[in-house]
């Protein structure tokens, strides 16, 4: 005759059970640290917008510039070779998620938005608002004008729910930031917004191309941390590339690789190098 288990051995199964979800769980977070090694490359997706973050050379077509160089930088702080996939505002996160790319360092700002879908290394690498760039002409003077009016943005920029809820503005997502200003010098928004570094070096390299033309509002828009993005759970892979992002903060070599790609205003650069000065690695 069968034997009706008891609630002791009930109890006992459902233990192994959770234990064995737990498990489970934690060999998932280790999954991509032990990929990026077992194969000896780190995969990241980089956004080719333009300089001082990623563009492409015009006369060797090698891609450039300070995210580049943050890639490479972490993936020898890991040990192991780079692989730079390009990505677009509107697919990044499509192809994190998808796992064609390890990591984003991709003009992606901290937003709560963000992190309930994707996990972040906690230290920022940079720090950038929107700026405004339109016609000097515009009479676009502050945020607050911009109320019923096109802007255009990058599609998947976080400055679209700022300037549609906060200042009325009629957000147009364009597929590229190029696009954006193509649109804007075309006349189809009173302005475009995108990281302000890449407007302010614009505007110094172009200086005849762009001379109708200047940031318009003179504060930035919703300043933020630029960090690097991951997928959930992603624990120790995060606990690695957090710990290179803070010996190359303290070691200089972040201010450093900004200063070689013309960042026009390093101020967060210099005081995160002062932070983690103590910590770096001789």
């Amino acid at each position: 005759m069968a034997r009706t288990p008891s609630l002791k051995s009930c109890l006992g199964a459902l233990a192994l059970a959770s234990l064995s979800l737990v498990v489970g769980t934690a060999a998932r977070a280790d999954a991509t640290l032990d990929r990026i090694k077992g194969r000896q490359k780190l995969t990241v997706g980089i956004i080719l917008s333009g300089a001082p973050f990623g563009y492409i050379d015009p006369q060797t077509r090698a891609e450039k510039g300070f995210n580049i160089d943050l890639a490479r930088a972490l993936a020898d702080k890991l040990g192991v070779k780079v692989e730079l996939v390009t990505v677009t505002p509107p697919n990044r996160v499509q192809f994190l998620q998808q796992g064609k790319v390890d990591i984003l360092i991709a003009n992606m700002q901290y937003t709560a938005d963000r992190a309930k879908i994707l996990d972040h290394v906690p230290t920022p690498y940079d720090r950038a608002g929107g700026a405004a760039l339109g016609r000097k002409d515009s009479g676009i003077h502050d945020w607050a004008d911009l109320k019923g009016k096109p802007v255009c943005i990058s599609q998947g920029s976080n400055y679209a729910q700022p300037l549609a809820d906060t200042y009325g503005a009629v957000v147009k997502g364009i597929p590229s930031q190029p696009e954006s200003m193509l649109a804007l010098q075309g006349g189809n928004c009173v302005v475009a917004v995108h990281v302000a570094p890449t407007i302010k070096l614009l505007l110094a390299d172009r200086p005849d191309a762009w001379k109708d033309y200047a940031i318009v509002i003179p504060t930035e828009l919703e300043p933020a941390d630029s960090v690097i993005w991951l997928r959930k759970g992603e624990h120790d892979t995060s606990a690695a590339l957090d710990a290179a992002v803070r010996d190359l903060h303290g070691s200089g070599a972040m201010l450093a690789m900004a200063k070689a790609n013309r960042l026009v205003d390093p101020t967060f650069l210099e005081e995160e190098q002062r932070k983690f000065a103590a910590q770096a690695k001789p």
